[in-house]
């Protein structure tokens, strides 16, 4: 069965300036896939043409096997999409918005108001559906742009910066929400939040100039960090140096690094070599000292240091 999303070759050039330079991947249906990057990396540009609002200079994106290019409408048909900023008609309100853009979908009838009511009600819009969209808040202003894009319940989402100006809660819910949906679509998410990545995304593309950098799970990114399997350890500040002595002592650890002190406390970080596993070897080491530990605990990797290597060294 062919992926749900396939791109080739996608590039987009203006004038001398590559700003998408080459990209291919395929999205399979159930992948919430992160677009990360940093700003200028290409992002939002591959999303508007992933969707039809740009046109390639180079390359194929095919959506249930319909080309972008040549079928737009087929396209559009099955793609849900947010931009960047959430642009709306200030002077309408949520439901006059939603009115419109089922109209334009073609919806009717009780099947366009049942689309309506179960749009506003998943992303919890409902008191603000009579109000002027201008008046809203930031964050019901992204909520008002995700629900016109699941109103057809598309095949596939593309949501740029979905969360960006929600609080914590409604990051929550809408985080929830693209979950729930995920089984059964293809969902892709631009982001330069790290925070995104690890709640709800199966996947990881970073890009970096206009280039794909990295393109794996997240744990797989995590593992790229110095930080992955590393031992980070708390200690009372007269403890310190035995401490770091100790763990200087194992072969298995390349070195032991003093990250800061506070409150009495000490905190160290134990690299583990090649990125073993050593934290029975860390524990029975400060066990035989009679050091007295506050915390111990394993890292996963930190993404925000995998992220800054891997987006500038392009």
């Amino acid at each position: 069965m062919s992926p749900v999303l396939q791109i080739e070759g996608l590039t987009k050039q203006f004038g001398a300036f590559t700003a998408v330079d080459n990209i291919s991947f395929s999205v399979d249906r159930g992948e919430v896939l992160g677009f990360l990057g940093p700003n200028g990396a290409g992002k939002t540009t591959a999303m508007r043409m992933v969707t039809g609002f740009l046109p390639p200079t180079a390359g194929t994106v095919k959506v249930d096997g319909f080309d972008v290019s040549r079928q737009p409408i087929e396209v559009k048909r099955r793609i849900g999409y947010l931009p960047e900023g959430a642009p709306l008609y200030e002077d309408m309100t949520p439901l006059e918005l939603l009115s419109y853009i089922a109209d334009v979908r073609r919806m009717s009838g009780q099947a366009k108001r049942d689309a309506i009511t179960r749009a506003a009600s998943r992303i919890n819009i409902e008191p603000v559906m009579h109000q002027s969209i201008g008046k809203l808040s930031k964050g019901y202003k992204r909520r008002v742009g995700i629900a016109q894009a699941i109103l057809h319940d598309p095949d596939i989402l593309i949501l740029d910066e979905p969360t960006d100006g929600l609080d914590p809660n409604q990051k929550h819910e809408v985080r929830k929400l693209i979950n729930e949906m995920a089984e059964n679509k293809v969902i892709v998410i631009s982001t330069h939040l790290l925070e995104e990545l690890e709640v709800i995304c199966s996947r990881a593309i970073v890009l970096a100039a206009g280039k794909i950098v990295a393109d794996c799970s997240p744990a797989e990114l995590e593992a790229q960090s110095s930080y992955h399997n590393a031992i980070t350890v708390r200690v009372h500040e007269a403890h310190c140096d035995a401490c770091k002595g100790h763990l200087d002592a194992l072969d298995i650890v390349a070195r032991v690094e003093l990250i800061g002190q506070r409150d009495g406390l000490a905190e160290l970080v134990a690299f583990p070599v090649n990125g073993q596993i050593i934290l029975d070897q860390v524990n029975t080491k400060l066990r035989d000292g009679n050091i007295g530990v506050e915390e111990v605990r394993v890292e996963r990797g930190r993404l925000d240091e995998v992220f800054r290597r891997i987006t500038t060294t392009v």
